[in-house]
Order: C-alpha cells, then sequence, then structure tokens
C-alpha cells in the first residue's frame, strides 16, 4: 500500500524529568477502575501529545516506607549509593487520562485487574500521599485525515482508549473493541467522532481472548486506516500477526503489551 507521507505517524521526544506530586483525588468510574488525580507544582512543564503515552509510576516500596527518587544523569536514573535496592519505588507504566496545565492536575486510571503493588496502592490512596513521575520519554502522534482507525483492548487500555475517542475531530471515523470481564465496566464514552463502539464480554475465557476472537472475524475496512490495540501480551502478539496477514501496514500498526500473565510489571512495545 502506497501510504501518503501526510498520514503517516509522527514522534515527538521529551527531555527527561523525574517529579514527586501528590494525590488530591480518588473516584471509582466503574467497579475495576479507580481513578486518581495527582498535582503538584512539579507538574510545570508536563507535556503528554499522544492517547497512548506512558510514564512510569513510583510508588512506596510498601506501605509508610519514605520515597525515594532518582536523580538523573544523562537521561539515566541514579540512586543514592546507600539505598538498598528493597528501599528503591515501585515503578509501574500508566497512561496521563488527562492534563490540566493551568491547575497542575495528572488524572490515571488504575484497572483492578491483579493483585500487584500497584492495585493495592491504588485501593488505599489518600489525598496528601506522595508518588513520583517519569517521563513520559515521548509521544507517537497520528496524524489528521486517517479514513478510519480501530482501537483495541482490555480494561487497562480503556484510559488511552478513552482519551482517544475524546480527542479525535467529528470527521473521524473509529471502530471500538473493549474487552471487559465485568459487564459493569461498560461506561458512557465521550466523542465527537463517528464511533463503532462493541464491548467485548469476556464470559470465562482467559484474559484477551474473546477479544482476539472478535477481531479474528472482523474484516478491516477498506482504504487507509491506523490499527491500535493493547492489553494481555499474548492475546496482543497473535493480534498483531493477524493484522498484518490481513495487508495491514506495520507503520500503521500499534500493538503494546501492557501486561503479561505471571510477570508483574511488564510493558512491551510489538510494534
Amino acid at each position: 500500500m502506497n501510504i501518503p507521507e501526510h498520514l503517516l505517524p509522527g514522534r515527538r521526544r521529551y527531555l527527561p524529568e523525574v517529579r514527586r506530586v501528590r494525590v488530591l483525588r480518588s473516584g471509582r468510574p466503574s467497579p475495576g477502575v479507580i481513578s486518581l488525580t495527582l498535582g503538584g507544582d512539579a507538574l510545570k512543564g508536563f507535556t503528554s501529545l499522544g492517547f497512548d503515552d506512558h510514564f512510569k509510576l513510583m510508588l512506596p516500596p510498601r506501605p509508610g516506607a519514605p520515597l525515594v527518587l532518582p536523580a538523573l544523569s544523562d537521561g539515566r536514573a541514579v540512586w543514592p549509593a546507600d539505598l538498598a535496592p528493597e528501599q528503591r519505588p515501585v515503578l509501574r507504566d500508566y497512561t496521563p487520562r488527562h492534563f490540566d496545565p493551568q491547575a497542575l492536575e495528572l488524572d490515571i486510571e488504575v484497572a483492578l485487574h491483579g493483585s500487584g503493588p500497584a492495585e493495592a496502592w491504588a485501593r488505599q490512596a489518600r489525598p496528601g500521599d506522595e508518588v513520583g513521575i517519569g517521563g513520559p520519554k515521548g509521544s507517537f502522534v497520528l496524524p489528521e485525515g486517517l479514513e478510519w482507525s480501530v482501537l483495541a483492548g482490555d480494561e487497562t487500555a480503556l484510559p488511552a482508549i478513552a482519551r482517544r475517542l475524546e480527542e479525535l475531530p467529528a470527521s473521524a471515523r473509529v471502530h471500538v473493541f473493549i474487552e471487559v470481564g465485568d459487564p459493569r465496566d461498560q461506561r458512557a464514552l465521550s466523542s465527537r467522532a463517528q464511533v463503532d463502539l462493541h464491548w467485548v464480554p469476556r464470559a470465562g475465557l482467559a484474559a484477551g481472548q474473546a477479544l482476539w476472537q472478535t477481531l479474528r472475524d472482523w474484516s478491516l475496512p477498506a482504504g487507509v486506516g491506523h490499527c491500535w490495540a493493547a492489553g494481555e501480551a499474548k492475546s496482543m502478539a497473535a493480534l498483531r500477526a493477524h493484522w498484518l496477514a490481513l495487508g495491514q501496514p506495520a507503520v500503521l500498526t500499534r500493538v503494546s503489551a501492557y501486561w503479561k500473565q505471571g510477570e508483574p510489571g511488564h510493558h512491551e512495545k510489538l510494534g
């Protein structure tokens, strides 16, 4: 497929920075998701131009422990020489759901799909709790003018999908597939775009399988469009291979493993 240059995705790089912020408030948009608003003067200059940007959320190593953040040297984290490994913060990747540069408030959403330290922290987070933020390192920016797009994923992809839908213009046409284990996690998603939304119930299958089966039997639209997906590693790898086999250009395909069964903290761009 000959893709016009103006329809190719772009990239923006940012200078690395580590910020210390505080929890301002929390909410529960659905049973399987906790929303958190972080704030503080350290958010001055925070930039996120891509809907699927991610940053490192740095959590205390255990409840009540001090939060020691690294310094940066040539973009690399430098820890105090006397800091034991077990005293370093827990690191997890999260999407900036929304950033208000005037109020200096950053919203994130934590999917409660496991029993890891980030989920445990989110359940107990209270106003005033300190956390660290590292990044984003850069943004993947999609151009306007694509004939269609696909957004697919599970609960962990919902922040990126919801943000993208809010940012799309009225002229955009987008097909959305979201797998959820609990039907109560289906919620209203606002958008000016022409949205074809499919909630995919997990229905007792392994994570990602219902989504994979649905998209395996769904044909991509004609024309030049972009495919985006994020979720469990195994199903995401299968989905990417499927889209490429259908002839979808790799340059217009972006698939990420936001998590992996049995590997806490896994985050990987598959292509």
